[in-house]
């Protein structure tokens, strides 16, 4: 910890975790530590632009300069800053933060759903590659109706051209007419590897919409907007990417 720093209680109040005489309590009290380590005297100072600080285990965000939107991406929009080829992209979604955002991976311009959008390059990696885990839940409409025996293969492992895949769930919600409902999880970050799945067991998809994303819900945020994350939802964040100590290997960021 850094004896020029700031106050931790006046850190955690900055970061608008408590009042400066509630965050004085959670440090004598013992619920909060500075880079992995309990911390119970008030005159304890921090740095918080290098020091990680987490309250009953959750990580608190003291960099202010960190941004982190969440967005409901609509089809027909790519999943880039610029579109070298004029198609609707994702700058009209970040013009209200000063910031610099960037997507972290990508959804194809047919799917729709949940992007998050960022500055902190450190959770975008921790984000975007699949050997962190960290999971995707998507709701596709499919052709035709799937039996039980599909979603059996699904969890149980398909052989795609790229090597072989299986959903860490599969459930089918619904199932009227021509099409069925069938939810999915995956960790996976391979390109448009949901629509594959399902073309592979004979349903291919007709609409596609990623729900959650780690620990980020879309919850009725309606499509076209941008919304920052809520404390407890960047404190969600925070915690799994600092959870992620392996260093992950090289691969391609996701595009479904």
């Amino acid at each position: 910890m850094d004896t020029e720093g700031v106050r931790l209680q006046k850190a955690l109040a900055n970061a608008g975790v408590a009042s400066r005489r509630v965050s004085e309590n959670l440090i004598v009290e013992g619920r909060v530590r500075v880079n992995g380590q309990v911390v119970t005297e008030l005159g304890s100072r921090v740095d918080p632009e290098r020091d990680l600080i987490d309250v009953d285990g959750t990580v608190i965000q003291l960099d202010q300069s960190k941004r982190y939107v969440m967005l409901n991406k609509p089809t027909g929009v790519v999943s880039t800053m610029k579109d070298e080829n004029g198609r609707p992209d994702l700058r009209q979604y970040t013009k209200d933060w000063p910031e610099r955002l960037y997507n972290v991976g990508r959804l194809d311009a047919e799917t729709s759903g949940l992007l998050v959008l960022t500055n902190d390059g450190d959770l975008a990696h921790v984000l975007a590659h699949p050997s962190f885990g960290v999971t995707k839940v998507y709701i596709a409409k499919v052709s035709g109706r799937v039996t039980a025996q599909t979603i059996a293969r699904l969890t149980k492992g398909i052989e795609l051209e790229d090597g072989p895949i299986a959903a860490d769930k599969a459930r089918l919600l619904d199932t009227s007419g021509e099409t069925s409902l069938v939810e999915l999880t995956l960790h996976s970050g391979r390109n448009r590897i949901v629509r594959r799945m399902m073309a592979e067991v004979g349903h291919p998809v007709v609409e596609l919409v990623r729900r959650q994303f780690g620990p980020l819900h879309l919850g009725t945020l309606p499509a076209g907007r941008a919304r920052e994350l809520t404390t407890v939802e960047r404190g969600a964040l925070l915690t799994l990417a600092r959870a992620a100590t392996e260093e992950p290997s090289p691969g391609d960021q996701e595009s479904q």
